[in-house]
């Protein structure tokens, strides 16, 4: 089954999937972790190294699996029927996806102005609406129980700059798809969960 778990920063909303997972894990279910994020600066280092702690000190027995941009690839490999994966989270995928697409163009317009190799960004070569078609294409056919947590941004004020705007609004885009395949969809605030699709 699908799950979308939505919130703002700080909201509980990873603390609701972990323990949605904490009970099936009680039932016997492999508890797997995919973290999204890249350590691109102290602070989101420091954030990773806590999220790494707590998962340690958890009663449950945690497979970690970092994939920032390879996500549907690493769902295929992981998703099985005894198994419930947490995403944490979508919108850092995005953004990863967004940055990736934004440094192949940079390295292409320093390749023709320079004549040297660009630095080709890691990742399969998609851009981001081929990457967004073949996650909600695969996700229908995933065995077990996935949790997408992912980041609501749209209930704020319009921020500044093109990539920003353009992140905002592909997020929105994507939770409503998801949102229009998932089994259950749940946004939490202040740490109260609110089911708005499934039981």
């Amino acid at each position: 089954m699908i799950h979308l778990v939505l919130g703002g920063a700080r909201s509980g909303k990873t603390r609701h999937a972990t323990e949605a997972a904490a009970a099936l894990g009680a039932q016997g279910y492999e508890c797997i972790y995919m973290a999204t994020a890249q350590a691109l600066d102290e602070e989101m280092s420091s954030r990773i190294a806590r999220h790494r702690q707590d998962r340690a000190e958890d009663e449950l027995e945690w497979l970690t699996v970092e994939t920032p941009l390879l996500l549907s690839e690493s769902l295929t490999q992981y998703a099985r029927k005894n198994r419930v994966i947490i995403v944490d989270c979508l919108t850092l995928w995005l953004t990863n996806r967004l940055l990736a697409n934004e440094s192949l163009a940079d390295s292409e317009c320093k390749h023709d102005e320079a004549k040297e190799s660009p630095v080709v960004a890691v990742g399969d070569g998609k851009n981001w609406p081929e990457a967004k078609a073949a996650l909600l294409q695969l996700l229908p056919t995933l065995e077990g129980e996935i949790y997408l947590v992912s980041n609501e941004v749209g209930c704020g004020i319009v921020p500044l700059g093109e990539l920003n705007r353009r992140f905002v609004d592909e997020a929105g885009w994507l939770h409503q798809e998801i949102a229009r395949l998932a089994d259950s969809v749940v946004l939490v605030t202040a740490g109260l969960p609110m089911r708005l699709k499934g039981a």
